[in-house]
């Protein structure tokens, strides 16, 4: 049998498949151009046209667009009234923005651990993590699979607590037949480049009610308005603009508004292959016992942002690590999607400690997320599960 490069073999392929990059055609291409020509480059109306096309595609009343998708969760907790001395319960298997949005407003960030089999935050587990102190729920789609909103959403309201979805990885997602975005008190986008949709960076608050909207527009812009409704003191003219809050600068250009808007044209086709691609992953590694794969909730129609694969290590002469680099001998870069948010070194000193969520951290030991993105040919996919059947085959028990 062929040894896996690692171990002097020939490698699947000769050039490298990374994990995720984004797709960038003539159409971008000539959006962006088109916005260099004009004469507003930013807080134009690109910025209105974007919100406009975010609620048309979720079925949202409003949006907000913002510079990244951590500005988003930021706006969204300072809009949901999270302050000093209260909680926000999130998973630990995510960014570490999706819990640092907290800190930022001097709150504490509670971890609740995950399912075992989705990967996403435990409705249970939220509930005993719950207490009188507990303003916010940020849960994860975590790959692009909707956490379970509808038992989340239920539980938040009858305590008076917003749900805050970060959908990083779920634009085109939809659950029980509502596109993401559309059903949370407050949903997150990120515009990454490995995300489904991108505009370099970029981020996004959507929304169904009128009084969140008007905080997120503050505090994206320095919590000044030029609404006289708002005004506190008598305008001096036309000119005239009052800070009423502490807000910030995070404000979108329209350049990349220009280009998210010509990429949410392509959403559909984007989505299409991403599921054609975890379809074909799925086939091949149900056949192999020696991996897990990531189950999905039958009310998730999923737009995957991430394909994880996941070692049974009583199954392997290899352990995580190991395997991730056979795989970049075989020419697959690959990554892992997440380190437990509380293993970092500053939220060590704040005093998380490991033990906290097992089976986030078993995860985390078991996983890496595969190459997946819109481009991959259908040889690239076959590459990558060629290089994984080898690995599996010459290190099974």
């Amino acid at each position: 049998m062929e040894k896996p490069a690692i171990a002097g073999g020939k490698p699947v392929r000769d050039t490298k498949i990374f994990y995720g990059h984004q797709y960038i055609d003539d159409a971008d291409v000539k959006a962006v151009t088109e916005i260099l020509k004009e004469d507003a480059i930013t807080c134009g109306p690109r910025i209105e046209a974007l919100e406009k096309k975010l609620c048309a595609l979720t079925g949202a009343k409003y949006a907000v667009v913002c510079s990244n998708g951590t500005a988003a969760l930021h706006i969204a907790a300072l809009a949901a009234g999270v302050g000093a001395e209260d909680e926000v319960i999130t998973t630990p298997i995510t960014f570490a923005a999706s819990a640092n949005c907290a800190l930022y407003c001097g709150a504490r960030p509670v971890f609740a651990d995950i399912c075992s089999d989705t990967y996403n935050i435990d409705p249970a587990r939220v509930q005993a993590c719950m207490t009188h102190k507990t303003k916010a729920v940020v849960a994860v789609d975590y790959t692009g699979q909707a956490a379970q909103l509808d038992v989340l959403l239920e539980m938040c309201h009858k305590r008076g607590i917003i749900l805050i979805e970060d959908a990083a990885h779920a634009l085109g997602t939809n659950y029980k037949g509502r596109a993401v975005g559309s059903i949370s008190d407050m949903t997150t986008f990120s515009f990454h480049p490995v995300k489904t949709v991108t505009g370099g960076e970029g981020g996004a608050v959507l929304t169904n009610r009128e009084d969140l909207y008007k905080k997120l527009l503050l505090y994206r812009t320095h919590g000044i308005t030029k609404d006289p409704q708002f005004f506190e003191k008598v305008s001096h003219g036309p000119w005239y603009h009052e800070q009423i809050d502490l807000g910030y600068n995070y404000r979108i250009t329209d350049i990349q508004c220009a280009l998210i808007l010509s990429q949410l044209d392509k959403l559909e086709q984007f989505s299409a292959r991403r599921k054609a691609i975890v379809k074909r992953y799925d086939e091949a590694f149900l056949e192999m016992p020696e991996l897990f794969v990531q189950q999905e909730i039958p009310e998730s129609d999923t737009t995957r942002h991430l394909y994880i694969l996941r070692i049974r290590p009583e199954c392997l002469r290899i352990d995580r690590k190991g395997f991730f680099e056979a795989m970049a001998a075989e020419n697959i870069c690959c990554n892992v999607n997440y380190i437990p948010v509380y293993w970092h070194p500053y939220y060590e000193r704040l005093g998380y400690k490991k033990g906290l969520c097992p089976n986030a951290e078993r995860l985390y030991e078991e996983m890496m997320s595969l190459p997946l993105y819109y481009s991959m040919t259908d040889a690239d996919v076959e590459s990558v599960i060629m290089a994984v059947r080898k690995i599996v085959n010459y290190y099974k028990s």
